[in-house]
């Protein structure tokens, strides 16, 4: 009996101590203090944003100069890297042997035109002899052959003709095109040959073209630009030291067919180029006017929170923050454009939302004091 006392007394005293631990930890945990924000009315306003291409410039009109004929470069009529006129003579390949052919020739054209009129005469006296019955019709027809025979001789001695003066044109090379010419890569007196020596390159630079790259999914996209004006803003350049060519673009040709290893077809866009700036070959990127530049709504990129790949922003409403999702566009310096999550109007929290749970209690901030604002006493 003692013995069971003693088991009551000590379950009562442990129940008592229970009670007088737990009795505190029942009161009401302190309330959390609004967390300090700062704020930003979401608005709309102009959104001008390119798609970037990487692309290359291209002369519209290259041309590699190669002699037709054979001999030594006699003549070099140009500095190497100036702009030549169109029919500007650049190289001379010694023109005494075509000189000499075409006179030869010239002589043959003029043997064969006298042998002509002279079996033309003979043709007409004995045909007029055989209408009289006073010529043996034996005769008659060999005049006539021989007239055949001097008429294609004629015409043989005409065409030799031709083909020695093209001879004797093509030692003189001209340009065929306005444009800037390379440096030589042939010599006074180097020997070349008709089609394998490359004397020069010649290309034009005004207007001048960029090449890029497009799937075939842009296309339509693309086509649609077409017959736009250069004075727009659809399509500009930015060269490869970071500064921007000054004129615009437009769209000059989207090629035939697609690569079917790639999926991509190329486009061409024209740009006026009276600088020289652009060169052939060239590396640069085109920017491309988004479709979907106009008025947006844009908020601070700094107010984007993202959780598993999704975006979200805190807005205030009222004392509480309320945590949205939103869709992106394109991010326009240190400023996003909200696709739909949002309205115009809304208070976004751009500053203190690092703390913050959807439902948290808030506190606007006092925005901060001016740079060089003198300091409240």
């Amino acid at each position: 009996m003692k013995k069971m006392n003693h088991i009551v007394l000590i379950s009562a005293a442990s129940i008592l101590g229970f009670t007088a631990c737990k009795g505190p930890a029942q009161k009401g945990a302190p309330a959390m203090p609004p967390t300090p924000v700062n704020i930003t009315e979401a608005s709309v306003a102009p959104a001008v944003y390119y798609d970037k291409y990487p692309a290359t410039v291209v002369a519209l009109n290259q041309v590699e100069l190669r002699s037709q004929v054979s001999g030594f470069i006699t003549g070099i009529f140009f500095k190497e890297g100036e702009v030549v006129q169109k029919g500007k003579p650049l190289y001379e390949i010694d023109r005494r042997k075509y000189e000499a052919a075409y006179l030869q020739a010239q002589a043959n054209v003029a043997s064969a035109k006298a042998s002509f009129e002279r079996a033309k005469k003979d043709d007409d006296r004995y045909q007029r002899l055989a209408d009289q019955d006073a010529v043996a019709r034996q005769i008659l027809d060999n005049a006539k052959a021989t007239l055949e025979t001097s008429r294609s001789q004629l015409a043989a001695a005409e065409a030799n003709l031709a083909a020695v003066r093209t001879d004797l044109d093509y030692s003189l090379i001209k340009a065929p095109f306005t444009g800037r010419i390379g440096i030589s890569q042939v010599k006074l007196g180097a020997q070349v040959s008709p089609g394998t020596t490359l004397l020069n390159t010649i290309s034009s630079e005004n207007p001048i073209g960029v090449d890029f790259v497009i799937t075939e999914n842009e296309i339509s996209r693309f086509a649609g630009m077409q017959g736009g004006k250069a004075s727009d803003s659809t399509f500009r350049l930015q060269l490869s030291d970071g500064t921007e060519f000054v004129h615009a673009g437009k769209i000059l040709a989207i090629d035939r067919g697609v690569d079917n290893q790639t999926g991509t077809i190329r486009v061409r866009i024209e740009f006026n180029n009276p600088d020289d700036r652009l060169k052939d070959g060239m590396s640069c990127v085109l920017r491309v006017l988004n479709e979907q530049s106009g008025e947006r709504l844009i908020i601070p990129y700094k107010a984007l929170t993202e959780q598993m790949g999704e975006y979200f922003v805190f807005v205030a409403k009222d004392s509480v923050a309320a945590q949205q999702k939103v869709h992106l566009g394109p991010r326009i310096g240190d400023r996003i454009v909200i696709m739909d999550g949002i309205q115009a109007g809304d208070k976004v929290i751009t500053e203190g939302f690092q703390r913050l749970r959807d439902g948290g209690k808030i506190q606007i901030g006092i925005p901060a004091a001016p740079t060089g604002a003198p300091a409240k006493k």
